[in-house]
């Protein structure tokens, strides 16, 4: 009886390795595939057409939070240095009081981006939706994301898994609460995992839609 007993804990122990070792390798992976389409600043991105601005949450007034000014406020200038012809800010509205997209519009408008160069999608509930709807929703084909630095190779990967040819760059992820903080670059490893098995399963996003031409018409009016 010892000795099943054995057996059984060796192949427990066994299978708990090969569990941790294909997690490891899959977060590898996504990070790597990420890693690969860094670039170092707002300076360094070649110009792409689009840029895409994921959302980060609203304060208590609607406006943005101090992470999604980041994110915002990078896109605002690969605007005005003429990276990026349009902005898509991608983001939750499931309900009249919290509008990511709006918010984010707005922002962007006060700082200098017309308001016919942002367009809004509302339902990018998560990363890999708001890559998703970018490519079969929106059309995009290629462009620069903006987001904080510990999130941004998972959104590549996710994006380049979507078909979008993107390149990207990270914003600061300092924070106020050291400890939130840490959570959050935490949660990049089931979140990593989440997006391989998103990719391979082509999970459909939470809200498809039908094709919304506004990014393509912005471009289709560049000279």
């Amino acid at each position: 009886m010892s000795g099943a007993r054995g057996r059984v804990r060796r192949g427990v122990t066994a299978g708990a390795v090969a569990v941790v070792w294909v997690l490891a390798a899959v977060t590898v992976v996504v990070q790597g595939v990420g890693q690969a389409a860094v670039r170092g600043s707002v300076q360094d991105v070649p110009p792409s057409g689009v840029v895409i601005v994921p959302g980060a949450g609203l304060r208590p007034d609607g406006t943005p939070s101090t992470y999604l000014r980041r994110r915002l406020d990078a896109a605002a200038e690969l605007y005005a240095q003429g990276t990026v012809e349009v902005v898509l800010v991608s983001g939750d509205n499931r309900t009249p009081q919290h509008d990511e997209p709006t918010a984010m519009r707005d922002w962007l408008v006060e700082r200098g981006v017309p308001a016919d160069r942002v367009v809004r999608d509302h339902a990018g509930l998560d990363t890999h939706d708001t890559c998703v709807r970018a490519h079969d929703v929106f059309g995009v084909e290629e462009a620069v994301v903006v987001t904080q630095s510990y999130h941004l190779r998972r959104m590549l990967f996710s994006c380049r898994a979507a078909g979008i040819d993107v390149t990207g760059v990270g914003v600061s992820a300092a924070s106020v609460e050291p400890a939130k903080a840490v959570v959050y670059r935490v949660r990049e490893l089931p979140a990593s995992w989440r997006a391989a098995l998103d990719a391979v399963t082509r999970r459909p996003p939470v809200h498809g839609g039908p094709v919304e031409p506004g990014v393509t018409d912005v471009l289709a009016r560049v000279p």
